[in-house]
């Protein structure tokens, strides 16, 4: 990843689809986790979604890295920063490994979008369903990580703000 597109800092442009994509994968997978209409709706896509954050975390954290190189500078706004982005991985593995739980416990097949307990056109057997405890469990488990990560994705934003804005409009 180049450290700059068009004269632009990669990781200023790159932060922005991260601090969009991470937090609406989460709200997503939370939807799907506890309303079953949304859950039919977008079968996948919420699971897509994670996958697409997990693959621009690393990326915009190595943008990140290559701009504090870049500028020199030891301070320790940046330094929390950085080390608050350092985290966020971990958490979007989890929410991804999660989405894929979600979708294997309330028995999505790539085959078919139906609804679970249903029979699958043309295959003349059910989705298996699991039981309900199971599937409550690993709900819950989505919707705590997503909290999770929506914090984390706000405390990083907000850290790298004041290391970008300190001092400015101060007298």
């Amino acid at each position: 990843m180049p450290a700059t597109i068009s004269g632009l800092p990669a990781h200023a442009l790159i932060v922005h689809a991260t601090v969009v994509l991470v937090p609406l994968a989460a709200l997503l997978l939370a939807l799907t986790a506890l309303w079953p209409r949304v859950r039919r709706a977008l079968g996948p896509l919420p699971a897509l979604a994670c996958a697409g954050a997990l693959i621009l975390v690393p990326i915009t954290t190595s943008t990140g890295e290559k701009l504090r190189d870049k500028l020199g500078v030891d301070n320790p706004l940046i330094a929390r920063h950085a080390a608050l982005g350092e985290d966020l991985l971990p958490w979007v593995a989890g929410l991804f490994v999660a989405a894929l739980l979600l979708l294997f416990v309330h028995g999505w097949r790539p085959t078919a979008w139906s609804m679970p307990g249903t029979v699958q056109a043309g295959s003349g057997s059910s989705v298996r369903t699991l039981p309900r405890l199971l599937t409550a469990v690993v709900s819950l488990i989505v919707v705590v990580l997503a909290v999770i990560v929506i914090v984390e994705v706000v405390r990083i934003g907000h850290a790298g703000a004041e290391a970008v804005w300190q001092g400015v409009g101060s007298s």
